[in-house]
């Protein structure tokens, strides 16, 4: 994870001026929800990659959640369909962010990116990695 530019200057509503803002993010979390006897039981997997996404700040807007601890921050993320953004309800930023004294600075601690799939989404996904991590096993 990285991050270029201040991303506290990201309010409410979707800005175009944020496009500075680079969030490099190298671990995303796929959810999906399946059904375990009567209830919907959430299932996630967490895969590192090896190139990492790249979030602008124009595709970010903050959520006001107001349960949040100091220094947590919430986001929608907007996929960029041509000249237009679009609300992607399916993806989730959340980033901590810690105070340096010393630096007097904020500093990135830690990023979680999640994207809710459909169930066969997450199937295939959870092939597809299950396949990589027996080859990187193969070649050690």
């Amino acid at each position: 994870m990285k991050l270029t530019g201040n991303i506290l200057n990201i309010k409410n509503k979707r800005d175009s001026k944020n496009a500075g803002i680079e969030l490099l993010i190298d671990r995303v979390e796929y959810v999906t929800h399946k059904k375990d006897g009567k209830y919907y039981q959430p299932f996630n997997l967490i895969v590192d990659l090896e190139e990492p996404v790249v979030i602008t700040g124009d595709q970010l807007a903050r959520m006001d959640t107001k349960h949040l601890e100091e220094g947590e921050y919430d986001f929608q993320v907007y996929d960029k369909v041509e000249d237009d953004y679009v609300l992607n309800e399916n993806k989730f930023l959340s980033v901590l962010m810690m105070y340096d004294e010393e630096e007097q600075q904020s500093i990135l601690s830690s990023v979680e990116y999640t994207v809710t799939v459909s169930n066969d989404e997450y199937k295939d996904l959870k092939a597809q990695y299950n396949k990589e991590k027996k080859a990187k096993k193969g070649k050690k």
